[in-house]
């Protein structure tokens, strides 16, 4: 049986679609999630929310979703790897081209594994807060 990077390498290998990705990054409460709602009705974009596409691929009851539920659980990351392959796939399914990615990525590694797997062009979407309001 494949592992899960082995599976997410796989599926990521034959597409070669071209997308254009902004991260949108930002702490709690700073409006990522009013920014996103606006740009898309406005501009078009698809918003993808990493951990929402890890929470339906939980319900979804695959093998895939409990391994990150045991992952989450235990206290661990999900894997880089499993992440780009949610986002890939909800990508692809779409139908769109143009995306707004909030939650993702967390950390460089997430980065590199994105960019290894996926063609895009890339912006960066950062909502600030004064530091007043975190206290």
């Amino acid at each position: 049986m494949a592992n899960v990077v082995d599976v997410a390498n796989k599926e990521a290998k034959g597409t070669d679609k071209k997308f254009t990705v902004v991260f949108v990054l930002g702490g709690p409460g700073s409006g990522k999630g009013t920014q996103c709602a606006k740009i898309v009705q406005h501009f078009g974009y698809t918003h993808l929310s990493a951990g929402d596409l890890l929470r339906e691929e939980i319900k979804s009851g695959s093998e895939n979703g409990t391994m990150i539920q045991n992952m989450i659980k235990e206290g661990k990351l999900v894997p880089s790897e499993v992440t780009v392959k949610l986002l890939q796939r909800a990508m692809n399914e779409s139908g769109n081209d143009k995306f707004l990615i909030d939650g993702f990525p967390r950390n460089e590694e997430n980065r590199v594994a994105f960019e290894s797997v996926v063609i895009f062009l890339l912006y960066l979407f950062f909502k600030s807060l004064p530091l007043s309001i975190y206290a």
